[in-house]
């Protein structure tokens, strides 16, 4: 009896469950059948659905406007947290939010009226929330358990584990499909959580979603995430943690720079083929291939960055330094695709 009680009395209060993966893997459905098993367990449990909080021009502009679509996501995050310090407030959103305030109230909703839950029950009841989003790189993940370290709180994560083509096809049946294009970009973005490489994703499963969710892929969910609520973060940072979370943010620093600096290389190039006087159908070809090749370069140096095991601190390495050296091989490859571009056009 006393085990049990001890168990109890260091439960966490709330975990927060970070669904990712690729539009269309299965995301939603699998939130679904989770909250109805968590109804079962007593626990006061709701969706935080992105797509539905984040205003739908945001999600037009996320590839080209990097800041806007962060400082969107940050303001979910920071709806989750007023709500952590003051339920009181209930359905208010932050000063300065523009989070969608009826898709907001849906989801606190579920928190504070449970279903088959007396008054005193649903006060003990523990706090789910599910954070249903694509989530492709771990500096976003990162976010949510900062916050979840932050509050003494549960965290962990599913990653939906999906065939291109079977998103794809699935996405192409909604009733507001994602562009196919999108979705490709976001393959070639994706990172997957990484024990190995970040020892603050140790609390996360992988499902196959190609065919149908399983009883037993509901099961491991649900022990994943009692798991998580009997095993709190604490708030205590440690050096390790801190040092991953500095790399991410020198390295997003960095691919933001470089980024901005191959758009004008770009700008230049498509410059340049209209002053040859190029053919419309070139044009295309040439834009659509430099994209695509600064796409895929932006993600290895991404990658590569935050393998280098010396990457530290944005002040003990000379980014300009290394943005200027990663534009230099970026231009070097500008410059093949715009002179065979030119070659055929001739």
């Amino acid at each position: 009896m006393a085990a049990e009680e001890a168990r109890v009395v260091t439960r966490s209060p709330a975990c927060l469950c970070v669904l990712c993966g690729l539009p269309a893997a299965g995301k939603s459905t699998l939130a679904r059948k989770v909250l109805l098993t968590a109804a079962l367990h007593g626990w006061r449990a709701t969706v935080v659905p992105y797509d539905d909080l984040i205003p739908e021009h945001a999600f037009q502009t996320r590839v080209e406007e990097h800041t806007e679509w962060k400082s969107h996501r940050q303001a979910v995050l920071q709806c989750i947290e007023q709500f952590l310090e003051k339920p009181q407030l209930l359905a208010e959103l932050p000063v300065g939010s523009q989070i969608d305030s009826a898709a907001w109230q849906q989801c606190i909703r579920a928190l504070l009226q449970p279903e088959a839950l007396d008054h005193s029950q649903a006060e003990r009841a523990p706090l789910l929330f599910l954070l249903d989003d694509n989530f492709y790189y771990p500096s976003m993940r990162y976010e949510v358990y900062q916050l979840a370290r932050k509050y003494s709180l549960g965290f962990c994560q599913v990653y939906l584990q999906c065939d291109l083509e079977s998103c794809i096809s699935r996405n192409q049946s909604r009733s507001k499909p994602i562009p196919t294009e999108v979705m490709l970009e976001m393959v070639k973005r994706l990172e997957s959580p990484n024990p190995q490489k970040n020892s603050w994703e140790t609390n996360s499963i992988s499902l196959n979603t190609t065919d149908n969710l399983s009883k037993c892929d509901i099961q491991k969910v649900m022990e994943l995430i009692s798991s998580a609520l009997s095993n709190p973060l604490s708030p205590a940072e440690d050096n390790t943690e801190q040092k991953e979370a500095d790399r991410l943010k020198c390295a997003t620093n960095v691919v933001h720079q470089t980024d901005q600096a191959c758009r004008r290389h770009i700008s230049e190039a498509m410059k340049t083929a209209r002053e040859n006087q190029v053919a419309p159908k070139h044009m295309k070809s040439l834009a659509a291939q430099l994209n695509e090749s600064k796409a895929t370069f932006l993600h290895s140096l991404r990658r590569q960055l935050l393998q280098e095991a010396s990457f530290a601190q944005e002040e003990d390495m000379d980014v300009e330094r290394v943005v200027k050296r990663a534009v230099d091989v970026f231009d070097h490859e500008k410059r093949e695709i715009l002179l065979r571009i030119m070659n055929e056009n001739s």
